[in-house]
């Protein structure tokens, strides 16, 4: 039997697997042999022994065994079975809300039980919530001899199935002795892997003396040679969809432009070394008859916008339109402005397509886009709704790429394809990506960093106060207010509800209006209506409000270089990604820039670190790795919207040391056995590598 065997079999060739049965099995990706072997365990629980009730401590999940003291049927809140245990080391409670008259029966006072499950330590003592429990005749029943695999299920099939599927696939594979190696083997034995065959074996059904911790952990180097070949597949797929966009034809657009010059010669700074350098890698990029694909990174206040405007006017000079597309109205009303201020010297026209412009207006800028008298638009997702029609798209902008879905930015790039080129792709994002997310989400785009600051940016300092010293951060809001300074004080709720952040905005605007009577104070929230919101932002950018109390809205985009105080109220709910973005605020003119963190006790221990990191660094990569660190990539990329990067196996934090292998194996893969490459896709990612479709 080859590993041809395991990826053409289908499930319905085992035991116990009829078509109903097979269906069930399909909603988890699970159609043939080889998906069974690739369906990991996403985690083990350890029934090797048995824990003594008194050792067994909150939150640990254990196996006991102990003899049933009392059984009880007890309606308080709402009806429950209680079970009383005890072992001679101490006593649990076994809870029950869901159960039938024949478990009543079974589990009375006498009998021996063994359980595993959850301890949780209440106010009437230790309890497991609906162990798994079995009542034995002879206390001396063997345990298990292995750790217990659990395998990621669906409605309708239990971890009892998956195990004894996975058994049948296990036992063929045994006997098989090999699934295909699609990874080259010569590099494997150097390196001293484990076959695929035996890392398979080792990760469904750890042996008696596996070491517990290393594979509790993912370390074992079994899992991490399974690691190396997914990160692998990840990887191969991004550059798979990277050729199919780069065989695509683009506008090759000329490197220099007599406008861009223009824009240079009007501004009032230079622009930095690190804003030249990368102006010149997106000329190169530009000048290609292939579409450019190129993330560009800076830190808040970097001067990305610039950057982007510069290469747009590479596309209008040559008689082509650019499109910018941003995440929120205020943040795409901002470069509205940006690009009007600078294109307008230059006779350019800049359009503009919100949801919230209608009727005439929007039939205005709907033909000035289509005729394309507009050389540049910008606005939000509104872009790329089916009436929105552009003459000649060469270059899209795609501001804080994270915050829009995979098919929002595709049906952006569609419009250009409609008129026979595929567009140029920038997308720029203020929130620095980790090197380990840049290596494997991002490995379809090049990258490029600003890296250095303009000149006359002054460093913010962070101060981290508990809120029962409020009144201390009121009064150094007075002082700025007096001494001619703007103050932004931020309300963030830990419920997502629009409703009662307002209301906690509303509250704070309030109370500092009582103990500051003579500042003028305004309010920002998400249910005010898009003309209410941009007009109190402006009149605080006019300097006509000295303090703005708003929720996390003002996260992007809001640039007033007089304000110089941020106060953050708890901070501990915000992710550090989100905290730095607000703190990029201020410190955007010459005058010194505080960061207040009004934190709430009692504060957890990730909450704590959070706030640490952030009062010891300003450097935004730094704390984008902490970010990644403490919650993970699917927080960090908002790819609960994306639909990306669900590893089976690897960690992307834990397994960091394994990219740079799993890139050169990608590498090698393409140049040296390039027919190995779509079975290791279709392995690891089946059908799930459509999402890089972008």
């Amino acid at each position: 039997m080859s590993g041809d065997f395991f990826s053409s079999t289908p499930i319905t060739q085992l035991r116990g697997i009829g078509a109903a049965q097979a269906e069930k099995f399909a909603r988890l990706g699970v159609r043939t042999l080889q998906d069974v072997l690739f369906h990991l365990p996403y985690r083990y629980q350890d029934r090797t022994r048995i824990t003594p009730i008194g050792a067994a401590r909150d939150g640990d999940e254990v196996l006991i065994q102990g003899r049933v003291l009392i059984a009880d049927v007890v309606i308080r809140k709402r009806r429950s079975f209680i079970c009383r245990i005890e072992d001679g080391t101490g006593q649990i409670s076994l809870r029950f809300f869901h159960f039938s008259a024949s478990q009543v029966k079974q589990l009375e006072a006498g009998v021996i039980v063994r359980c595993y499950g959850e301890v949780r330590l209440t106010g009437l003592g230790k309890e497991m919530a609906h162990p798994e429990y079995r009542v034995l005749d002879n206390p001396d029943v063997p345990i298990e001899a292995a750790l217990t695999p659990l395998y990621p299920a669906t409605e309708g099939l239990q971890q009892g199935s998956l195990r004894r599927i996975s058994d049948q696939v296990l036992a063929l594979l045994g006997k098989a002795q090999q699934v295909a190696e699609l990874l080259p083997v010569d590099a494997l034995h150097q390196a001293q892997w484990p076959s695929l065959t035996e890392a398979l074996l080792y990760v469904h059904r750890p042996p008696p003396d596996a070491p517990v911790q290393a594979l509790l952990e993912g370390r074992h180097r079994a899992q991490q040679r399974l690691a190396l070949e997914e990160l692998t597949a990840h990887n191969l797929s991004l550059l798979k969809l990277r050729d199919r966009v780069k065989r695509q034809n683009a506008v090759a657009l000329p490197n220099s432009s007599a406008l861009e010059q223009q824009l240079i010669a009007s501004l009032p700074f230079k622009p930095t070394n690190a804003q030249q350098r990368v102006h010149q890698e997106l000329g190169a990029d530009l000048a290609q008859p292939h579409p450019m694909l190129r993330l560009v990174q800076g830190d808040v206040g970097a001067g990305k916008t610039l950057v982007a405007a510069r290469a747009a006017l590479l596309a209008i000079d040559a008689g082509y339109q650019v499109a910018l597309m941003a995440p929120t109205e205020i943040l795409a009303e901002q470069h509205y402005h940006a690009f009007l201020e600078w294109y307008e010297p230059l006779g350019i026209r800049v359009a503009w397509l919100a949801g919230k412009l209608k009727g005439k207006k929007r039939n205005e800028q709907l033909a000035l886009i289509e005729t394309g008298t507009a050389q540049m638009v910008v606005g939000t997702h509104a872009l790329f709704q089916e009436e929105v029609k552009y003459r000649n798209l060469a270059l899209v902008i795609i501001d804080e790429q994270h915050r829009f879905g995979v098919h929002q930015r595709l049906a952006l790039k569609q419009k250009g394809e409609a008129s026979g080129i595929a567009p140029h792709q920038l997308i720029m994002t203020a929130t620095p990506i980790p090197r380990t997310l840049a290596m494997s989400a991002y490995a379809d785009l090049d990258t490029s960093i600003i890296d250095e600051l303009p000149p006359g940016r002054t460093p913010v300092k962070t101060v981290v106060i508990e809120n029962q010293r409020r009144n201390e951060v009121i009064a150094r809001v007075r002082n700025a207010c007096r001494e001619g300074r703007q103050v932004y004080w931020v309300c963030t709720l830990i419920e997502e509800s629009e409703q009662l952040e307002a209301q906690a905005a509303e509250d704070t605007a309030a109370q500092l209006q009582m103990v500051l009577p003579d500042v003028k104070i305004g309010l920002v929230h998400g249910r005010l209506k898009p003309a209410e919101k941009a007009d109190i932002m402006d009149r605080f950018k006019q300097a006509e409000l000295q303090v703005l109390v708003a929720t996390t809205v003002i996260e992007v985009g809001v640039n007033v270089p007089n304000a110089s105080v941020m106060i953050i109220e708890n901070p501990e709910r915000l992710g550090l990604a989100q905290l730095h973005q607000l703190r990029g605020r201020v410190g955007r003119g010459a005058t010194e820039s505080f960061c207040v963190l009004l934190y709430q006790q009692p504060l957890s221990k990730q909450g704590r670190e959070r706030l640490d990191i952030m009062r010891q660094t300003n450097d935004g990569f730094v704390i984008a790795e902490k970010d990644l660190e403490l919650r993970g990539p699917g927080e960090v990329l908002g790819t609960r919207q994306t639909g990306d990067l669900n590893f089976r196996i690897a960690d992307l934090q834990r397994d960091a040391l394994l990219l740079d292998d799993a890139k050169a194996l990608a590498q090698w893969l393409r140049q040296k056995s390039p027919q190995q490459v779509e079975p290791l896709i279709q392995r690891w990612l089946g059908r799930a590598d459509q999402y890089g479709e972008v």
